[in-house]
């Protein structure tokens, strides 16, 4: 049966085919040197997401963030004052990595190696024998690092003078985010998982609908019917180097059992909450380089893709929430919710690794995305846009 084309959020001007139909290169889904300009071009200069505000609900709260593209460990702290601060995890003595934990609650942090001490506003408060040394305390306080929220969400910029704001950043996106019921959240479920495969590949998983009746025959049932079987999107939309899309909605999903019991236990708090009243509550939010955020009520998720290296990916996917659990069915509910995920992303993930092989083996030159996987394509020009702009600024600098 074929598929009515699309309609699209923006003007004309923005349409798709402004992307080109060509095939894609293959080389930057696994190349070492396309990888490394990756790291410069991007991930030393994106705002990246790195959490919540509800991981800090206190002063004194602090986590650390890890983003090996950049090279990075990342201390957040929320300090005496209430306000929410981004540091480099390094000593500034000898630069020894300054906190080993994940996450927690402290007022100050000692390097163990010289028992430097910084408070949670990154100043250094004391280190013993200061006065041998040929500097004082106000300037070795840590190195701060550009960090802002938008909707909860916290966003870091790596560069010692971004060139943008967050809000310039997302632009109009930043306004229907701060919509969702994200932007109330005071917890989440979180899951973390390792895979071998390039962030983008592992992406583009998440941002087409043409493998869900292959890859997913149980679990994505739901998302295609006869008059749309491959469950493809309503709208797309391109904002710059992000994306959206509109999820379809089936009107007679094939839904289990189990499913409709789940969902009827959680459904009354979903509604409490706001979450199927919300706007946007269809969209799918991709934002440049690697996060993107899903409004669905049942499933309110982000999934961020982290590379460690041109053919290995970390991800980390939450379900956010507003509240705890009240009673033992919204408890059930959300982990119902959760354990669906982690299902329909087992079955993916042995494909994408399988993706990864194959591309490696530099058996293909090109690779092709169809009409419908036009979000793909999108991602492969705003990501190759920075590096050959990244290439350009670095030929101009050698010649000056």
């Amino acid at each position: 049966m074929s598929m009515p084309s699309p309609q699209f959020l923006e003007p004309k001007s923005h349409d798709p085919a402004h992307l080109g139909t060509d095939p894609v290169p293959a080389g930057p889904y696994y190349r070492e040197d396309y990888f490394a300009l990756e790291r410069e071009a991007i991930f030393k200069r994106s705002w990246l997401q790195v959490g919540h505000v509800c991981e800090l609900p206190e002063p004194g709260t602090f986590v650390v963030r890890t983003i090996e593209a950049a090279g990075a460990s990342i201390l957040i702290t929320r300090g005496r004052d209430g306000v929410i601060r981004a540091f480099h995890n390094v000593c500034t003595h000898r630069g020894t990595q300054l906190v080993a934990e994940t996450g927690g609650k402290q007022s100050s942090f000692t390097c163990r190696y010289h028992a430097w001490t910084f408070g949670s506003d990154g100043a250094l408060r004391g280190a013993p024998d200061l006065e041998r040394f040929y500097i004082e305390a106000k300037d070795c306080g840590l190195i701060k690092i550009a960090i802002d929220q938008c909707a909860g969400l916290l966003f870091v910029n790596l560069d010692r003078e971004p060139k943008q704001s967050l809000r310039a950043f997302l632009g109009p996106l930043a306004a229907e985010l701060e919509m969702l019921p994200v932007a109330k959240a005071t917890t989440f479920s979180e899951y973390v998982y390792e895979i071998d495969a390039n962030w983008k590949l592992t992406y583009d998983n998440f941002q087409e609908n043409y493998h869900l009746q292959f890859i997913h025959p149980r679990s994505g049932k739901a998302a295609g019917g006869p008059e749309n079987p491959f469950g493809y999107p309503t709208r797309y939309g391109f904002h710059g180097p992000h994306r959206t899309q509109t999820i379809w909605t089936n009107p007679k999903p094939a839904i289990m059992p189990i499913q409709g019991f789940a969902f009827g236990k959680g459904l009354p708090f979903i509604a409490a909450d706001g979450f199927a009243q919300a706007p946007h509550n269809r969209t799918y939010f991709a934002l440049f380089p690697n996060f993107f955020l899903i409004g669905t009520p049942t499933q309110h998720f982000s999934h961020s893709v982290i590379p460690i290296c041109a053919s290995k990916s970390r991800g980390v996917i939450r379900l956010y929430w507003i509240g705890d659990d009240r009673i033992a069915s919204q408890r059930f509910a959300r982990e119902y919710a959760m354990a669906t995920a982690l299902d329909i992303h087992s079955e993916d993930r042995a494909v994408i690794e399988a993706g990864q092989r194959g591309l490696s083996s530099g058996a293909l030159s090109h690779i092709h995305f169809q009409s419908q996987e036009v979000l793909c394509r999108h991602f492969f020009h705003s990501v190759d846009s920075a590096v050959q702009a990244y290439k350009a600024e670095r030929a101009g600098s050698a010649r000056t």
